[in-house]
């Protein structure tokens, strides 16, 4: 990317950083607390279930005991994971939701042209634009497909998270 397109974009960049921030602060912190709320609701129902699990184990005191501790350690972890998935899919959801809101926002039309513009350029010579019905915008130039969508931009930012979405579920 040249020094002059990166120049132009930097507005852009610096008011989408901020406002994804802001929002990407919001959001963990509701899903912070959805995610504490299941992890401990699978923790508790983790815990019965090893209970019962020992319990039972405890009387059958064999090979059988060890296959039921093993199947509630499997299905304890289960649940967790369950807990954890449902956290990262809320995240995502609320992310694509505060993207597809910008669409109403007074900067959205200055938004909007420079998606054109910084579509147009990484597409090539002779790119088509097209303004999306979702927000941003597609452009395309011969095999190159650029994809300015307000939903993709979200959901690229939600996969750049990386290991940062593991803040979701750890205390």
């Amino acid at each position: 990317m040249s020094r002059e397109v990166e120049k132009a974009l930097a507005p852009v960049r610096t008011y989408l950083l901020h406002g994804a921030e802001a929002e990407a602060s919001r959001i963990l912190a509701e899903a912070r607390a959805q995610a504490d709320s299941l992890v401990q609701q699978a923790r508790s129902g983790a815990a019965e279930m090893t209970d019962r699990a020992r319990a039972q184990g405890e009387a059958d005191a064999g090979a059988g005991a060890a296959a039921e501790r093993s199947r509630g350690r499997d299905q304890a972890r289960s649940v967790v994971l369950g807990a954890q998935f449902e956290a990262y899919q809320d995240l995502r959801a609320k992310a694509l939701a505060a993207a597809g809101g910008l669409r109403t926002e007074p900067g959205y039309q200055e938004l909007l042209s420079r998606l054109v513009t910084m579509a147009a350029r990484a597409a090539g010579p002779g790119a088509a634009v097209t303004v999306q019905p979702e927000g941003g915008v597609v452009a395309r130039s011969g095999n190159v497909v650029v994809d300015c969508t307000l939903p993709r931009l979200a959901s690229r930012a939600v996969d750049e998270l990386g290991d940062q979405v593991r803040q979701l579920w750890t205390p």
